[in-house]
């Protein structure tokens, strides 16, 4: 029987692969790592282990991190990626692109600057530790523990910071200006007012009252005593001693080791390509003239009359661009959402199982934050993904913008490639809910102008607006690499931005102080976007009468993120197979 066994395993045990059982085992270590070393991300990936937990980002530890990655790099190294089927030298070729991103990123130093004006350690940890799963009592318990090591995490970020001061590499003055009010918000007198309550305001079945009771008594202590102090001390550092010291200027050229910094910003964002700043400002340039005509055409279609300013103008001062309410804003976008909803089906041949919903910024952050986000959801929690609008200064959020912001947010741009990705199959872990910015804003561009062919656009405003959305982006290849290369000030920033849009003012000035906080992020949106069409274009004229449009899209996406140069190899594969 032993002999006869043997004998019916042969076969496998011929066709074993030792190398690709080797690098499988090393894809685990690595995700295992990564998941304790990130208690935050664990979360939002629905692994509980380390909900009681936040990251240690101290520079001992970071030290410890990238001596850590180092080693993954050898050892990665020691894998004959020759011997790997397909879908593994995909997965090398991603793995070894992160791996080498994170001993950039400490080479460079970036922990000294853990936030800007749209993202930081605090409203992130804040959004996912109260966004995490809770479905028994020791998520709250663990939810309870995690909040008192705010006061930690926080120092450690502090710390950090006081680093980037010491050695020149820090956010400009302005930036801070726009931050320090946002962490002061977040002091609440009353703790069931802080969003780090939400989660006790209700509890899942099979916890009694009484025990609900005292959960919530805990959470209220330790957001009074843990959360307060740790928000109390991070607002004061930024006022008393970070804003004082911090930098006039605007550009990272202008910091220390500004100009390597960038570049590696510009690779980090991009994924795809060796051009300069110079080179990105010029394609930029074009891109605007280019826009510029298809505006003013539209202009003329309208017999409006007047010049160009004076239509914005108009666009910016009509009442009836404008909703009246919040919630009227908030009816409006979920309207779109539906209509779009219902085509999804003529354009993607799979779609995904995860919901999403609509959703006002937090008015604690809404001040100083974009006009909309897609903010994915936790694996396992309660909610779908949300599309965030802001519904601060009404006045500044024009409806007919809201159909291009729309499809960039939800369907099809960042909701459906999130939970494209959250949902894929027979992938590594690691590749799930990955996020690479040309990837993910390239697609919520191209999605915009996909809404043309959707037919989801109803008026010429509506198509003025895409159009204004499609600007902005080629402005920002303009401002991000002027400001952070060429030397333009903050003002030549928002002139040029007001100047070639119909965005408002106030996006005007949160967008310019977005790019100057956070260099390269920007430029991953437009040059995402013309790599999506040039994918697009090959596709369709290789392929001719046989080309699908729902076969492509999914085999935009049907990987998850992945940076262009490895996309581009799959699309070829993609065409090389129909």
């Amino acid at each position: 029987m032993r002999k006869l066994l043997i004998l019916l395993l042969l076969p496998f045990i011929c066709n074993a692969n030792p190398t690709e059982d080797s690098f499988h085992e090393f894809i685990e270590a690595h995700w295992q790592h990564m998941l304790k070393s990130n208690p935050l991300a664990a979360t939002q990936r629905g692994d509980k282990r380390y909900n009681h937990l936040l990251p240690d980002v101290s520079l001992p530890a970071q030290k410890r991190l990238y001596e850590q990655n180092k080693g993954f790099l050898e050892q990665l190294n020691e894998i004959d990626r020759s011997q790997l089927n397909a879908l593994d030298q995909v997965n090398y070729d991603l793995l070894r692109w992160l791996i080498e991103e994170q001993i950039g990123e400490f080479e460079l130093g970036t922990y000294r600057v853990p936030l800007t004006t749209f993202s930081s350690f605090f409203t992130g940890s804040i959004r996912t530790m109260s966004n995490a799963a809770f479905n028994n009592e020791s998520d709250y318990v663990a939810y309870i523990e995690r909040i008192t090591k705010l006061p930690k995490y926080f120092e450690q970020n502090i710390d950090n910071m006081r680093s980037g001061l010491k050695s020149g590499f820090t956010q400009p003055k302005i930036v801070i200006e726009g931050v320090i009010p946002v962490a002061k918000a977040q002091i609440y007198d009353d703790p069931k007012n802080s969003a780090l309550y939400g989660p006790l305001n209700k509890f899942p079945a099979g916890i009694s009252q009484k025990r609900q009771e005292e959960l919530r008594k805990k959470a209220e202590e330790a957001i009074s005593s843990y959360a307060n102090g740790a928000f109390e001390n991070l607002y004061q550092f930024l006022k008393e001693e970070y804003l004082p010291q911090t930098r006039e200027s605007f550009g990272a050229y202008q910091m220390s080791n500004g100009k390597n910094y960038y570049a590696h910003q510009i690779k980090r964002y991009v994924t795809s390509t060796d051009k300069t700043a110079e080179e990105i400002h010029e394609v930029g340039l074009s891109e605007v003239a280019r826009i510029k005509r298809e505006m003013q055409e539209l202009i003329d279609e309208l017999e409006f009359e007047g010049s160009f300013d004076d239509f914005v103008h108009y666009l910016r001062t009509e009442p009836s661009f404008y909703a009246k309410t919040e919630v009227d804003l908030l009816k409006h976008a979920s309207y779109i959402a539906k209509r779009i909803d219902h085509r999804m089906p003529g354009f993607f041949g799979t779609l995904p199982r995860l919901p999403y919903g609509i959703e006002p910024v937090p008015s604690e952050i809404a001040p100083n934050y974009t006009t909309a986000a897609y903010w994915p959801a936790t694996s396992g929690g309660s909610k779908g993904g949300t599309y965030v609008v802001n519904t601060y200064q009404l006045d500044q959020r024009p409806l007919y913008e809201l159909v291009a912001l729309t499809l960039h947010e939800s369907v099809p741009g960042h909701h459906h490639q999130n939970a494209m990705s959250q949902e894929l199959e027979n992938v590594p872990k690691f590749r799930q809910r990955l996020y690479l910015s040309a990837f993910g804003e390239g697609w919520g561009l191209y999605s915009e102008k996909l809404g043309i062919e959707m037919d989801v656009y109803q008026t010429p405003y509506e198509h003025f607006g895409r159009l204004s959305y499609e600007m902005w982006r080629a402005c920002r290849l303009v401002i991000d690499t002027g400001i952070h290369a060429k030397g333009w000030t903050r003002q030549e920033g928002i002139d040029f931005l007001a100047n070639n849009t119909s965005l408002s003012l106030a996006n005007v000035r949160a967008e310019v102080d977005r790019y100057i906080s956070w260099p390269g992020q920007a430029l991953s949106y437009k040059l995402g976007e013309l790599k999506m069409w040039e994918f697009r274009r090959f596709a369709e004229k290789s392929l001719g009468a046989d080309f699908d449009i729902r076969e492509f899209h999914d085999a935009i996406l049907q990987n998850g993120a992945l940076p262009m140069e490895l996309l581009e190899n799959q699309i070829k594969q993609f065409v090389n197979e129909q």
